[in-house]
């Protein structure tokens, strides 16, 4: 299982290059694999105000549409809250990113910000590296 960080969505959406190659074979490979990625409940909301200023509002909305076809939202909850205020990480949206996966069962976080995530109890990986792995 594995959770998708708002910055792989945000990749592909505006076709950010260099990353928008690994994180768009990713969310291929997912497609083809239903229900074994999530996203937290706030990336969909922080994907949506990001995104909509450049491919508009519609086109915002029809991208989550579509994306949660395939992939489901985690489960989270005040536990899950009360686990993200414990975690070592110094940006608070990343540990709330962990907190997602650990509700949710991830064995890994999908990001191109490995580094943000060097001291969460689940392992973060570029989505190149997981297309690889996952063949």
């Amino acid at each position: 299982m594995i959770l998708l960080d708002t910055d792989v969505l945000i990749d592909v959406a505006l076709d950010r290059s260099p990353h928008a190659q690994g994180a768009g074979e990713l969310l291929t490979l997912l497609e083809a694999r239903p229900r074994m990625a999530f996203v937290a409940w706030h990336t969909l909301s922080n994907f949506y105000y990001l995104v909509s200023p450049t491919r508009g509002k519609d086109d915002a909305r029809q991208f989550l549409t579509e994306l949660t076809r395939f992939v489901a939202v985690a489960p989270t909850d005040t536990d899950a809250f009360h686990f993200a205020t414990t975690l070592p990480l110094s940006d608070f949206e990343d540990a709330l990113q962990v907190a997602a996966a650990w509700a949710c069962g991830a064995t890994h976080i999908a990001t191109r910000n490995v580094k943000d995530f060097r001291r969460s109890p689940i392992p973060a990986r570029r989505p190149a590296d997981l297309v690889r792995e996952l063949g």
